[in-house]
């Protein structure tokens, strides 16, 4: 316990809060009533709050949170251990969701400088993809030593301890950790000037490509950031076409970077109709998914694969438990969500165990769901490009995927984990001491058996050079292309 107090008073040091939220103080009272609220809805609605724990490991995450408070704190730092304790939690779907927060708390806490570059951690080192620096020695391969001389190995390290994933999934956290132009938030935006404030106008990096050397750059704007992906956001909110749909030489190729569509006008169901149409009245051979970057959202893989099927395709063999039956009238006020019949499961939850009620609003029968085909069948070769981002909806099609053989996963070892994830339904719980807000997942879903405690690994390994980078060069592409040839 005294370690974990240690590292987290490390972690929330004199001078680790942002400047704009530096005269935002919380008293210590109202943030350990936060806590007092935060342990009673996690401890009784949350469904994977001792999957990867013990009860004992989580009674000390509680107690260190707090102990942390017993002082006032500026809203930075307590939305940084909300966020440390969050990540104790080892589940992908909690934590203080970035897009869940009042505006005043973005405002405070979100609009620091970004870094002018996109990246990728390779073995642990920081490689730009994409540089929108003036500097042309910044550029795509080159390796980020230090920012504001604060070592590359030292930023993973000290933004791990914030990082969401499932159960020992690392490669998933590494991963949530990088900068790809991917979300309007990312958690690198977000979090590094929270750990490593600077009053600079500009950023010092220490780079190398050939040759060490030591580059100043303006760091970009909210704003900034966002131009590069504003297009696709409008879109998102819009009915104009998000994934793209190609057709090259027998080769269908679809491109999917979200499924994150619950605001969407789009009829995203209507365009997979067609490109199946296509594929098969094209007499294609090969379909190339691109799942790369994309966490999930809705059940948009449900919807592929029976395009991919003939016959009932059941799903994995999952149990849905939730923790309670009706949330208790003390917590109500505190919890958001879209559907408010979350709040009471009632016939739904049956079978009360172990401290568990077994969930069958959702399924055909009470093991799960089952996946009917549909028309166009499409009976090429299919590949499907992963990596660690995914982890909700897009892990669940790769598995299926990989188990029933439909297809072969190229790429890096997926987000997720195989015993299984909790989300499906959430609540927003909403702090009113501190007015944070802490995602809290309902459904879930465990296997039967004994499972690895690890994301999926590809059927076709492919790990990205710096070498790729630099030249622009699609690594997993090309290992599709190479399997076409034989």
């Amino acid at each position: 316990m005294k370690r974990a107090v240690l590292m987290l008073a490390l972690v929330l040091a004199p001078g680790v809060s942002a400047q704009t939220a530096a005269s935002t103080r919380l008293s210590a009272k109202d943030l350990q009533s936060d806590v007092a609220i935060l342990r009673r809805a996690y401890e009784t609605l949350h469904p994977g709050l001792q999957r990867y724990n013990t009860p004992e490991q989580m009674d000390r995450a509680f107690r260190d949170l707090g102990l942390e408070f017993q002082r006032d704190r500026t809203l930075a730092e307590a939305y940084l251990a909300f966020s440390v304790f969050a990540a104790k939690v080892r589940c992908g779907h909690t934590y203080p969701n970035f897009y869940n927060q009042t505006d005043a708390v973005q405002d405070a806490l979100f609009r620091a400088g970004r870094v002018p570059f996109y990246f990728r951690w390779l073995d642990g080192r920081m490689i730009v993809t994409r540089s929108f620096a003036a500097d042309p020695r910044l550029r795509a391969g080159t390796e980020v030593l230090s920012i504001n001389g604060h070592p590359a190995a030292t930023i993973l390290e000290r933004l791990m301890t914030v990082a969401r994933a499932d159960g020992g999934n690392d490669a998933k956290r590494v991963s949530y950790l990088e900068v790809q132009g991917t979300d309007r938030y990312e958690a690198f935006d977000v979090y590094f000037p929270l750990f490593f404030p600077s009053s600079e106008s500009w950023m010092t990096l220490r780079v190398r490509n050939q040759e060490e050397t030591t580059l100043q750059v303006q760091p970009l704007t909210d704003e900034q950031r966002l131009a590069p992906i504003k297009g696709r956001e409008e879109a998102r909110e819009g009915d104009t076409p998000i994934w793209d749909f190609r057709l090259d030489a027998g080769v269908g190729y679809l491109r999917m970077p979200t499924w994150a569509l619950y605001d969407s006008k789009w009829d995203w169901k209507a365009f997979l109709g067609q490109s199946f149409e296509t594929l098969v009245k094209s007499q294609a051979t090969n379909l190339v998914i691109d799942l790369r970057g994309n966490e999930g959202g809705q059940s948009v893989g449900d919807v592929i694969l029976s395009h991919l099927i003939t016959k009932d395709l059941p799903e994995q063999s999952l149990t849905r438990r939730v923790r309670y039956r009706k949330v208790p009238d003390d917590l109500v006020p505190y919890l958001d969500t879209w559907d408010p019949s979350f709040k009471d499961w009632g016939s739904s939850a049956v079978d009360s165990k172990d401290g568990f009620y077994r969930l069958t609003r959702y399924d055909d029968d009470e093991r799960g769901s089952v996946i009917k085909p549909a028309l166009p069948t499409f009976k090429g070769r299919v590949w499907v490009l992963v990596g660690a981002s995914n982890s909700s909806a897009t892990f669940e099609l790769a598995q299926t995927v990989q188990q029933n053989r439909l297809g072969m996963l190229v790429g890096q070892p997926t987000g997720g984990n195989q015993r299984g994830i909790n989300g499906g339904a959430f609540f927003f719980l909403r702090l009113p001491g501190s007015k944070i807000e802490l995602d809290l997942p309902l459904i879930g879903t465990f296997p039967d058996g004994d499972r690895p405690d690890a994301g999926l690994e590809p059927d076709i390994q492919v790990i990205p050079t710096v070498e790729d980078i630099a030249s622009g060069r699609d690594a997993e592409m090309e290992a599709v292309r190479a399997e076409l040839k034989k």
